[in-house]
């Protein structure tokens, strides 16, 4: 990548030698070696692009005496600043007259100058006093994206000193602009600060230094850099004192010819010559400064640390160093520098230098084959900061045009460099010349200006310096070629230097630059900060799975070769040469390539632009056409053209032997880890919208009828953002590649997640289930999936499996228990079979204590398949559920009655004999039975117990009463009916009569041998207390002797009028007796008299509180009362 264009020669031929520059506006000063100051003018031409031209204004001959090593600017006194014979010197503009030296500052070595624009609180008071950049010191503001070595001048946009606030914080904020502008000279072991406050001068500084200042950089109104001839240090305005800086320690060269190796030439061909390495510092930005210490450039905050792990390593110790943000400029004298480090870029660089091997991407072939060797002539390099590579380099002579377009002048040779030279003009043989990077600030834009001095005297003194100008390229075209060459990493760190004004599609491209990267990322094996981009970015699930095998993203999978590509970047070369990854095999291939290589892609600067500057859609379904054979249904073509290559089923059979690579189970475990979040955040929002995996395919098509280009279309958005569509879609995909992601690596898991609710398409996974034996999880996932039909068929397809009925039949019976009566019909179906083999299992479908299925619908089923299960099921729900709905208690005893009268039928007794039992029990303690209804459906049958226990219900006893001793003669369950319904003083209270007078007055012709006179008389006296005595004796035959109903007459003929009078006499006498104990109690009196002595303490008793004590009526003070009841009880002992 070259970040710059080719040096720009602006003046030829000075004839003078160039010492300092500066630039102000549109005015470029330039001082030379003898003291004169040339003003041009700088000509901004806009010919299709933009070109800078120099116009001689004039020449200021002898403005000083000798040499003018640095030049500046003061714009609040409208002065001009000059370094010459160790005085700094204003001359104000235009006139340059009259000159003022600043007579403290003696032995100066170099000066910076920093203005800042302070805002300063009224008379009233502010919190603090804010600092901004003031438009009007625009002209002297330094860009932020150039900055010299050493810098003279520097102006700070945004600063704040605190101010205590002593008002009342609830006062209005008035601020102050005004402008601080602070000179800083360093002198011979001192720095002076002069300092400006809206252009009036303000009290010197002075502060002694251990060394003099060789070089001054500002970081911020604050912290000021110092290079010394032999170290470096900071310097602290507030404070006036020295912060030193602590470098590392130097780290011991490695083997080989790295760029170390050619480190101690220039120590060698110095030596003898007494040059010492030149101190070099530049501001990089408010918190830190570079400086260039041996062969290396380090970065240092303002604690005084290197704030930056990596450093700049060079073959050599540079002699100027310049920061033009981010790129690092360092100036190399001839013969310290291996040609393999020159990176021309244009082929204008490469004809100027002939001699010069070029190295880049790709070294010249010649070279990769010869010794290093050193370049002769003075190289100025460029590096990126960011990764320290070189960007670029150009080394003496420069490219130079072959017709210059020059301005007329009188005085010196102008020039005007084409930015894209056709032909160049060479000289007969290369001379060297020094580079020298001035002290200087540009105005608006960020050139970077360099003097070129022949080495030569003669050439020199025949020609004079040449001053070129280095233009940086814009900064679209840089991060593109960085995009290209794979460096995202590098893109990344490069936009975020860049302003937010200067690219208006800035969020977009780190957005599409970021997702770049992270598929670097995944191809160089780290897979957690990938992922972890893609989550940021919230990226679309479908291209994050599209990384991954076949086994795991399936029909989204995608070539390795074109993952750049669906993520938004350059397409990849055709190449038919190139290894392609297959979609269905290759998974070491995949995620074990960790190569630099595979990242990059050659392509044109047009086909760049095109591709990295369309818009954020440009991964979408127009870009996704070219991914040819991933498209959803084509994943059997792609097989059968894999298994047609001999190399890839070759490969296929070795990937499927081979066990799962760490690296590969290791992508699969961040997988699932960012599925799983992913899936988390989007059921909240789905259940918002009202989409749940139930009703999904109401309105949407499900996952397999949607082409794979739209699901990569998918948008890069929060969920917030997204329609319900695109949510529903997002959450089918993550599913899906959870699940498969779950049956490589933790097959434990998907019993788990089969049985959650989830989005996971079946028609996806069920084969693959089937293949891995997974009937289990295959069944929960139906069950999730409300296909129960497939469920149930998969169960009784694996009963056959097995020959033990319980293992047969429990797996079914369990899963048609949590069924609904929504799916009766399938509970229905799919437990016929069952019935079939154990119906006593399959009965229990029906006891779910889950779910509740409709009575009426099951009673009519399990009828159909027998009346006995019926009868069990509506005995369940009447005992168990305690349903009180009448039809289903008349329905069980209907069931009861024709069960026992089919048994009767059959001659099954003991059947007969069960099923009767239940319903003489069911009739007789059932209160929700329609009797009437019942007892029609008995009448016409021998049941004659059950039809006298519903006539009993009707009130009609004596005909039950009839049915117990004519047709049963069961003359002890006519006693129990009796005693069953007996109330006395009700209407029940003559049932004793009524059977006594069925024993003594039949009503039913009866065979001749039976006799129901003994049973009467039985009943006689058992009951007689519940016997009417009269009704009794008239109903008793002639022939019944008293002895037969002596205990009758007994208790017949007691007089109950004499017990009453006897307990109301006795009654009445122990009221009496008590009542005379009670007179006599209240009759009993104490009297306490003035002179009445307490029998315990002998003293008088008085008014005190008495107490009485039983049975003499002692009397004593109430505090006595247990001493003496103690007393009396020890008497009485």
């Amino acid at each position: 990548m070259a970040p710059f264009s080719t040096p720009k020669r602006l003046i030829a031929s000075l004839k003078e030698k160039a010492e300092s520059l500066y630039q102000h506006g549109d005015r470029l000063y330039v001082g030379t070696s003898t003291g004169n100051l040339h003003i041009y003018e700088v000509v901004n031409v806009q010919d299709g692009e933009e070109e800078t031209s120099l116009k001689f204004l004039e020449t200021k001959k002898g403005l000083v005496r000798r040499s003018i090593d640095q030049l500046g600017f003061i714009k609040e006194i409208n002065s001009l600043v000059v370094l010459s014979e160790m005085i700094v010197t204003l001359f104000p503009l235009p006139g340059f007259a009259p000159a003022t030296p600043l007579v403290k500052a003696k032995a100066a070595f170099s000066f910076g100058i920093n203005t800042i624009v302070q805002h300063s609180p009224q008379a009233s008071g502010s919190e603090k006093n804010n600092l901004s950049a003031d438009p009007s010191t625009s002209n002297t503001t330094v860009p932020s994206a150039l900055t010299t070595t050493p810098t003279s001048t520097s102006v700070t946009k945004i600063a704040s000193t605190p101010v205590k606030d002593t008002t009342s914080f609830d006062k209005a904020t008035i601020s102050i602009p005004c402008v601080i502008t602070q000179l800083m000279v360093g002198c011979r072991r001192k720095v002076v600060i002069y300092t400006w406050k809206d252009g009036d001068a303000q009290e010197v500084k002075e502060a002694p230094l251990p060394h003099s200042p060789r070089a001054i950089s500002f970081m911020n109104p604050e912290i000021v850099g110092f290079a010394y001839a032999p170290d470096y240090a900071l310097f602290s305005i507030p404070t006036m004192s020295i912060i030193d800086i602590t470098l590392p320690l130097p780290v011991a060269p490695s083997s080989g010819m790295g760029m170390g190796a050619f480190s101690g030439l220039t120590g060698y061909m110095s030596l003898g010559l007494g040059a010492k390495a030149k101190p070099t510092i530049a501001p990089v930005g408010e918190e830190e400064v570079f400086i260039a210490k041996d062969n290396e450039g380090l970065f240092i905050g303002k604690d005084g640390r290197p704030s930056r792990e990596k450093n700049v390593e060079w073959p050599a110790s540079p002699d100027e160093v310049a920061f033009i943000k981010p790129y690092v400029f360092s100036v190399f004298p001839g013969g310290t520098v291996p040609s393999q480090t020159i990176e021309p870029t244009s082929p204008g660089s490469i004809a100027a230098n002939p001699a010069v091997a070029v190295g880049s991407a790709g070294t010249h072939a010649t070279t990769a084959q010869q010794a290093p060797s050193m370049i002769p002539t003075s190289v100025i390099q460029i590096r990126s900061s960011i990764s320290t590579r070189v960007s670029q380099s150009f080394s003496i002579p420069f490219p130079v045009p072959s017709t210059p377009s020059t301005l007329p002048d009188d005085s010196a040779s102008l020039a005007s460099a084409s930015s894209a030279p056709t032909s160049m003009l060479l000289p007969p043989s290369v001379q060297n010349a020094t580079i020298h990077i001035p002290l200087f600030s540009s105005a608006n834009k960020s050139p970077l200006y360099i003097i070129t001095t022949p080495t030569d005297r003669a050439l020199a003194t025949a020609e004079g310096s040449s001053i070129w100008q280095i233009v940086m390229r814009p900064w679209a075209e840089q991060i593109d070629e960085l995009v290209v060459d794979g460096h995202y990493a590098d893109a990344l760190e490069l936009l975020n230097v860049v302003e937010d004004g200067v690219l208006p599609d800035k969020e977009q491209r780190r957005i599409r630059i970021r997702a770049l990267n992270a598929v670097a990322q995944f191809r160089a094996k780290k897979f957690a900060e990938a992922i972890d981009t893609f989550f940021e970015l919230d990226f679309n699930p479908a291209k994050v799975i599209a990384l991954y095998p076949e086994t795991v993203s399936g029909r989204l999978a995608v070539p390795q070769r074109e993952w750049i590509q669906l993520h938004g970047g350059p397409a990849a070369p055709s190449d038919d040469s190139s290894s392609t990854v297959g979609t269905g095999s290759g998974e070491h291939e995949r995620l074990g390539s960790g190569s630099e290589e595979g990242g990059k892609h050659e392509k044109t600067a047009t086909e760049l632009l095109d591709t990295v500057a369309s818009a954020a859609g440009a991964s979408g379904a127009g870009a996704i056409k070219r991914l040819k054979g991933t498209g959803l249904g084509l994943l059997g073509v792609h097989a059968q053209k894999e298994k047609d290559d001999d190399t890839a089923s070759v490969h296929s059979v070795t990937a499927r032997k081979a066990p799962v690579h760490d690296d590969f189970r290791r992508s699969i475990e961040t997988l699932t880890g960012y599925l799983v979040d992913r899936r988390t955040k989007l059921e909240p929002v789905l259940a918002a919208v009202s989409i749940t995996p139930q009703n999904q395919y109401d309105e949407f098509r499900p996952l397999s009828e949607v082409p794979v280009t739209e699901l990569y279309a998918l948008p890069n958005a929060p969920l917030s953002a997204l329609t319900p569509e695109q949510l529903l879609r997002f959450a089918q995909v993550v599913d899906t590649a959870l699940y498969k992601a779950y049956i490589v690596i933790r097959p434990g898991l998907l019993g788990a997640f089969c049985r959650l609710q989830n989005w996971c398409e079946v028609s996806e996974v069920e084969e693959d289930l089937r293949a891995h034996q997974r009937f289990l999880e295959l069944k929960d996932l139906y069950y999730g999936k409300k296909m129960h039909g497939k469920a149930l068929q998969l169960l009784r397809e694996l009963s056959e499996r097995t020959s033990d009925v319980e293992d047969k039949l429990r797996p079914s019976i369990t899963y048609l228990q949590k069924l609904g009566p929504e799916y009766l019909d399938h509970i229905f179906q799919y437990s016929r079979w069952m019935f079939e083999q154990d119906a006593d299992m399959a009965f229990e479908i029906f006891l779910s204590e889950d779910v509740e299925l409709p009575y009426q619908a099951v009673a009519n089923y399990l009828e159909s398949i027998d009346p006995k299960i019926c009868a069990k099921y509506l005995e369940f729900i009447i005992e168990e559920r305690h349903e009180e709905s009448p039809a289903y208690h008349d329905r069980l005893a209907e069931l009861y009655i024709s069960m026992t009268l089919s048994a009767k039928r059959r001659n099954e007794d003991k059947t007969q004999k069960e099923v009767y039992a239940k319903l003489l029990k069911f009739l007789n303690t059932n209160d929700k039975i329609g009797v009437d209804r019942l007892y029609g459906l008995l009448s016409p049958t021998e049941l004659y117990e059950a039809r006298a226990i519903l006539l009993g219900r009707l009130g009609r006893h004596d005909q039950a009463l009839e049915l117990y001793v004519y047709r049963l003669q069961d003359y002890l369950k006519a006693e129990e009916y009796c005693k069953r319904i007996y109330q006395p003083n009700t209407s029940t209270s003559s049932v004793f009569l009524t059977l006594l007078r069925l024993y003594l007055r039949p009503t039913f012709k009866l065979p001749s041998s039976t006799d129901l006179l003994q049973p009467a008389l039985d009943l006689i006296s058992r009951h007689n207390p519940r016997l009417d005595p009269v009704e009794t004796l008239n109903l008793l035959p002639p022939l019944v002797t008293a002895d037969d109903v002596r205990a009758f007459l007994i208790e017949a003929l007691r007089a109950p009028i004499f017990d009453t009078r006897v307990v109301r006499h006795v009654s009445k006498a122990r009221h009496d007796l008590v009542a005379r104990q009670l007179m006599a109690l209240q009759a009993r009196r104490v009297r306490v008299t003035d002179s009445r002595i307490c029998p315990q303490c002998h003293k008088r008793i008085g008014n005190s509180v008495i107490a009485v004590h039983a049975p003499r009526g002692e009397v004593t003070h109430y505090q006595c009362r247990e001493a003496f009841s103690r007393k009396l009880n020890d008497s009485m002992a």
